[in-house]
């Protein structure tokens, strides 16, 4: 009768991929695969490629996961890899980079204004994630309070007041105000 083993967690396969045991970076890149996938599919613009995403952050996971210092970070590190590639073609376009896919999508991407642009981009990303986010999913990607709150797995109601925080903290950035009351 054969036993079967239990298949390796991350946690079990991270310390050899971090010293370079390729087998097991093969195998923490395969069991990774589908959580990367599955946040790109939920938090990546219409724009981007999914597929490119992941295959991006499988490869920034391989390239780097040495430089890693905490196992319990492994997640988190993750997550935020995927999150920066799927923000890159908006933050790209923020800065002036013609992106045709994301032009297609935004009815002001033809604002000649170069200075504005590279002020409002500096806005969006000094916003806290949370923010940020919910700035990016509706203002960009267009979607509706009820799918924005549905992607952000938060009420309607806490979907509404991230994107009003995080319009008035970009308002704030854009226009500063003296709090002695000069403008």
């Amino acid at each position: 009768m054969a036993t079967t083993h239990p298949a390796p967690t991350v946690a079990q396969l991270l310390p050899a991929a971090r010293s370079g045991d390729a087998a097991a970076m093969e195998q923490l890149l395969r069991l990774t695969r589908p959580d990367i996938r599955r946040y790109a599919l939920r938090h990546c613009a219409a724009t981007t490629a999914t597929d490119d995403v992941v295959q991006e952050a499988l490869i920034i996971v391989y390239r780097r996961v040495g430089a890693l210092r905490e196992v319990a970070a492994f997640g988190g590190w993750v997550v935020r890899i995927v999150q920066r590639l799927c923000m890159r073609p908006m933050l790209a376009w923020l800065k002036g980079e013609p992106l045709a896919q994301v032009e297609d999508n935004l009815a002001w991407s033809h604002r000649p204004d170069h200075e504005l642009r590279h002020d409002l981009a500096l806005a969006i990303d000094s916003l806290p994630h949370i923010y940020r986010e919910a700035l990016l999913l509706r203002d960009f990607e267009e979607l509706t309070i009820e799918e924005m709150s549905e992607r952000l797995g938060v009420t309607r109601e806490a979907a509404k007041s991230r994107l009003h925080r995080a319009r008035a903290l970009v308002r704030e950035y854009l226009v500063p105000t003296d709090r002695a009351g000069a403008t």
